[in-house]
Formats: structure tokens, C-alpha cells, sequence
């Protein structure tokens, strides 16, 4: 899907790799020029919300899930198929997933026994779901959650082993956590696996350092720093078209006709590199190589889901860091980012230039050498400048910036692949509303139906799946949708997924039943 293609072939119904976007925003006069620009669609995104790029790991050998995070992973591949150098080219989405039936083995079975033992017992009527630990591997987390919201219905007990969650699927109890009730939740799980790498970012901070954090980071996406990242997009997205026009040549030249990439491997790269270049000034080169940065970074993601899934924190145990492997690793990694991300703020710092906010957003960004939003911040507040805060902001925008617009890129890709007509129409507003320019961030506002495809695939396949809270308090959760009328009493402490896709079904669901 990187390339021009006059024909998109859908041969199987999956989340296929993340690059449809990239390759409407641009024209096809010619089929030797790839024509793919994520300009349309990341500029789509910041015209959607605050939050930045991020990228998926797309090693299809070691597919996994960052559920227990609320960060998404795809289970497939997307590949690219050019049938020769001057024929239309064409993209089929090819699953590497599997439906077959799982068997439990006897780490399950010890598991279910853990889980009768130590889960907590029946909370009232609410159904209870049994997990294993088969569940956690082989396929994303969400798809089991779907599983038992069939069996179960869309609000759950499911027991794992010493931990338990309730399990949300429907947008009245989803309301009722998460606005109506807000201030009786915190994020409690997510927290304690991220407080380690982000400290008080954005992610796991709580309410009022998430407000306080907020108030001094949006300023920073005012709309000349958008224009001027319209260039970051642009230049990213050449860089990605010159390989994949050097891999295609390659293979023209030994006599193939056909090239393979995960694209959802390829957007990540893409969305790293867009990140270190308008964030922190720092280019990643994640598409042409892979960075010691970018390595550490998914160790730390790595170990983190390990966290979110094991029975016992061993790794707060004194010594722990020192004594077992995986931990020394991850030590080592956090140290690699920390380290990088240091030397970005002490350049920021010894080169700052001190103004307000106003003067700051009225700065010449397209001529400016170092637009990133790193130096608006350390320019704002000068010396007052945490370093530690500023640091856990830095690291949340890395790590969590970059999945989440891969996860709708892939998804976008997959809807896409099913519509050709749907793919001629934003096809025609790119050639109307672009031509033959580069992008701009005036012009990147009128492509209404660009726009249209990223909500409606937000709105189908939500980004992040899942968010996780920790009641405060005791509470009375709604039954839901043929759930309790009564509704199902919980205690403090208890951990809740809130399933955004499976709200979404739900109301999908009774929208039909009426």
C-alpha cells in the first residue's frame, strides 16, 4: 500500500500493515514514483487531537500485545506486490494469524488453579470469565477480551491467576467510570507498569499532574509549529519512498517482480523518525536502520508488557535489578533513552533563547533551523525547567506517541483495502486539493473526506482498544447492555478495562435491537 496502486485487492479480511493514508496523499501520474505521504494523514490526526505519532514493533516472529497498556498491536502483515516497472501496482493483505481452536496445557491448568484460589471470589451476579496463560500469547490480549464478551457479555469478572480485572464493553458503564464517576477511578494498573519508564509523564501521571502537564505541553502545537511539521511529514515520507524505490529496483534487477514488507514494521519507522525530527530535533533514521534508541525503546515496552502479565513483581525485590537478567536489561535500556533524551535537553537549555508563550507562537517556524517542540518548551520556560518532568513528557511522546498512529494507519489500510470506490474518491480529493505541490498545513485542512476516512477508522477500531482504571472507592457499576439491572457492586482497589472497541459493538448492537 506504500505505492501507487491503480487496484487494491483485499484477499483476506485483517488488520494489514500501516500505510494506506501515506499513499492517497499524493498523485499517481507516475507509476515509478511511489505515492506515499503521511502528510495528509498524521496532519489529520493533529487536526484530531494533541497527541503524537507512534510506531509498532512489526516483527512478525515475535507478534505481541501491549493490551494490559491500553497500546495496541496488529496481528498481521500487509505486503506489497508490484507486478512489474511499468504496470499498475497492486496491495494484498495476507493474515498471519491463526483461528485454531487453543488447547490448555499444564501451565494453564496451574494457572486456573491460582485464579479459584486467590482471585477474589464472584463479585455479586457480574459473569466470570477464567483466563490462562495461553491467552497472553500467540494473539493480541483484545482478541480474547472480544471472545469472552461474546460468552459473557459486556461486563465481566476475568480471574488470571492472582489478579483479577472487570472487564467493560458498553459505552453507558464506560460513561459512568470515566466521566460521570472520574474523580472515584485512577489509572492504577497502567501506572504502576509505566511509572518506571515515564515517572510523571503524561500517561501514568495522575489528575492534577496530568492538568498541570497538559496546560504547559499544549501551547506547543499552535499552528505555525503544525505548518512547519508538515515539512518533518513530507521530507520522512520522501525518505521512506527512496527505499522502497531502491528495494524495488533491486528486485527488477535479479528478475523478481514482487517485494514483501510489514508495512506496519514500515510505518513505525516512519512515525519514530517523524517523531525525533519534530519533537526533539533528533533524527532516529529508523527507516534506513535501527537506532540503539529505538532498540532500548522497545525493550523497555517489552519488559513492561512482562510486568503488566506476571504473577509476582519480582522486580521489586532488592537486588533484582542487579541479579536477573531481563531486569539488568532493562536498566540498561531505560539508561540508553534517558541518556539520549539528557543531552537533547542540556542542548535545548545551553542554546535557549527566553520568551513568552505569544512571542513563541508567533516565531518564523518555516525558516526557524530547530522548530521542535522540545525547544518551545525549554524557550518558555527558560532556566525554570524541570529537567526530570521535562524528561518523562520527552519519554511519554517516544514510547506511546508512536503506536497508536501506526495501530490507525494499519486499520485505515485494512478498511481501504476492502473499498476501492472509497479509495477513487480520496484519490480525487487529493488531486484536487493538492496537485502537484508539496503539502501545506492550509491545504492538508481541506481534504474533509481524508479527514472523514481517519474518524470513521478511530471510530471502528479505537486507539488505544482498551484504558485501564482502579476504583478509589467502592462503587455500583450499571448493568449494561442485558446486564444486571441491579447493576454489580465493586470494592476499592478493583482494576477495570474499559474495552472502546467493545462499546463501540455495543452500541452497534442496541442501536440494531431497536
Amino acid at each position: 500500500m506504500s505505492y501507487c496502486a491503480d487496484k487494491i485487492e483485499s484477499t483476506v479480511p485483517l488488520c494489514c500493515g500501516a500505510c494506506v493514508l501515506n499513499w492517497l496523499a499524493c498523485r499517481c501520474k507516475n507509476p515509478k514514483t511511489a505515492v506515499m505521504s503521511c502528510s495528509a494523514t498524521i496532519a489529520s490526526l493533529l487536526q484530531l487531537s494533541l497527541s503524537t505519532a507512534t510506531v509498532s514493533h512489526g516483527n512478525s516472529s515475535q507478534r505481541t500485545d501491549f493490551g494490559f497498556m491500553g497500546i495496541s498491536r496488529n496481528p498481521s502483515h500487509c505486503h506489497l506486490l508490484t507486478l512489474k516497472p511499468k504496470r499498475s501496482r497492486l496491495v494484498r493483505c495476507q493474515s498471519t494469524s491463526t483461528e485454531e481452536p487453543k488447547t490448555r496445557n499444564l501451565l494453564d491448568n496451574a494457572s486456573n488453579l491460582l485464579t479459584n484460589f486467590l482471585s477474589g471470589g464472584s463479585l455479586g451476579s457480574m459473569p466470570v470469565a477464567e483466563g490462562a496463560v495461553s491467552d497472553l500469547f500467540g494473539r493480541p490480549l483484545f482478541f480474547a477480551l472480544f471472545d469472552w464478551f461474546l460468552e459473557h457479555g459486556s461486563v465481566y469478572k476475568l480471574a488470571f491467576g492472582p489478579k483479577s480485572f472487570v472487564v467493560v464493553s458498553d459505552p453507558v458503564v464506560a460513561r459512568h467510570i470515566l466521566r460521570e464517576n472520574a474523580f472515584s477511578y485512577d489509572k492504577g494498573v497502567l501506572a504502576d507498569i509505566l511509572e518506571p519508564i515515564m515517572g510523571k509523564g503524561l500517561i501514568p501521571a495522575d489528575l492534577d499532574t496530568w492538568k498541570q502537564r497538559r496546560r504547559v505541553i499544549a501551547p506547543g502545537f499552535h499552528a505555525l509549529y503544525l505548518e512547519a511539521m508538515v515539512k518533518v511529514f513530507t521530507d520522512c515520507t520522501e525518505r521512506s519512498m527512496l527505499k522502497y524505490e531502491k528495494l524495488l529496483a533491486e528486485e527488477y534487477s535479479s528478475g523478481g517482480t514482487t517485494i514483501e514488507l510489514d508495512l506496519e514494521a514500515e510505518f513505525s519507522s516512519f512515525a519514530l523518525d517523524v517523531i525525533g525530527l519534530g519533537v526533539f530535533n533528533y533524527d532516529f533514521g529508523s527507516v534506513r536502520k535501527e537506532s540503539p534508541v529505538i532498540k532500548a525503546v522497545y525493550g523497555t515496552l517489552f519488559e513492561a508488557e512482562h510486568r503488566s502479565t506476571f504473577y509476582f513483581p519480582y522486580w521489586k525485590i532488592p537486588l533484582a535489578r542487579w541479579i536477573v537478567p531481563r531486569q539488568r536489561k532493562f536498566q540498561t535500556d531505560l539508561k540508553i533513552i534517558n541518556d539520549c533524551l539528557d543531552g537533547l535537553i542540556r542542548n535545548a537549555k545551553e542554546t535557549r533563547q527566553e520568551m513568552d508563550v505569544e512571542r513563541l507562537q508567533q516565531r518564523d517556524y518555516s525558516n526557524l533551523k530547530d522548530a521542535s517542540l522540545l525547544r518551545f518548551l525549554v524557550d518558555m520556560r527558560g532556566a525554570d525547567v524541570d529537567d526530570r518532568q521535562l524528561r518523562d513528557d520527552l519519554m511519554t511522546m517516544l514510547i506511546a506517541g508512536h503506536e497508536t498512529t501506526a495501530a490507525v494507519l494499519t486499520w485505515a489500510v485494512f478498511l481501504l483495502a476492502q473499498n476501492p470506490s472509497k479509495v477513487k474518491k480520496a484519490q480525487a480529493e487529493v488531486d484536487a486539493v493538492l496537485g502537484q505541490g508539496r503539502p501545506t498545513f492550509e491545504l492538508l485542512k481541506k481534504l474533509d473526506y481524508i479527514r472523514l476516512i481517519v474518524v470513521e477508522t478511530l471510530r471502528l477500531y479505537p486507539q488505544p482498544p482498551l484504558l485501564i482504571r482502579r476504583a478509589l472507592k467502592a462503587d455500583v457499576l450499571p448493568g449494561g447492555y442485558k446486564g444486571d439491572k441491579d447493576g454489580y457492586p465493586i470494592p476499592a482497589g478493583t482494576d477495570i478495562f474499559v474495552s472502546v472497541g467493545g462499546s463501540m459493538l455495543i452500541s452497534l448492537f442496541s442501536s440494531l435491537s431497536h
